[in-house]
């Protein structure tokens, strides 16, 4: 239960990702954005595994692949941000394509509060059971998962309700921007 709890407080806090699904929500509405929320909650359970196994700690003591992930997540919060401002109304047609499975699963390996939760799940929960070390791990991640959907759905609802405000232009554009400038923001997370 503590671990659940942990799980769902960790990822229902706002964070990139939460942005990331509050504007496929606003873009694209609850049922066409499912994916999103979806993808987020798989690629973060399967980083609880690999942390679980202290991947985790193999890759924050590996300087090289520390600072390329520092690039490849910053240029790609900086892509998603710039695909946000850059998205128009539900009713104009030109709202851009929700962001989908594969870029939200892959998202959470380059966001930073990703990495963090995932080390310290590792670090604090893990614990080996009579089925084994894998067991465990997969264990926690399909937890950490079962836990994350129901907060990332709660921000894809959001989003879908925030829309039915953002039907003009201006609305939208105003929106658009705020939730671009706060992701592009959180690149300064990335190189703390």
């Amino acid at each position: 239960m503590a671990f659940l709890l942990f799980a769902f407080i960790a990822a229902v806090t706002p964070g990139p990702s939460n942005t990331m699904i509050l504007s496929t929500g606003a873009a694209v509405g609850t049922l066409r954005g499912l994916a999103c929320p979806i993808g987020a909650s798989l690629g973060m359970g399967s980083m609880i595994v690999l942390s679980a196994f202290g991947v985790g700690e193999i890759v924050a003591a590996a300087p090289v692949i520390v600072v390329a992930m520092k690039i490849a997540g910053s240029l790609f919060l900086l892509w998603l941000a710039w695909r946000i401002v850059n998205a128009g109304t539900l009713e104009d047609g030109t709202q851009a394509r929700a962001t989908g499975f594969v870029n939200a699963f892959l998202f959470q390996w380059l966001n930073p509060k990703g990495w963090l939760v995932a080390l310290s799940a590792g670090s604090t929960y893990f614990t080996p059971t009579l089925q084994g070390e894998f067991h465990a791990a997969l264990q926690m991640g399909v937890l950490f998962a079962a836990a994350a959907l129901p907060a990332g759905m709660i921000w894809l609802g959001m989003g879908a309700l925030i829309a039915r405000f953002l039907s003009n232009q201006d609305s939208a554009k105003i929106f658009n921007i705020a939730m671009a400038s706060l992701l592009a923001a959180s690149v300064i997370l990335v190189w703390r």
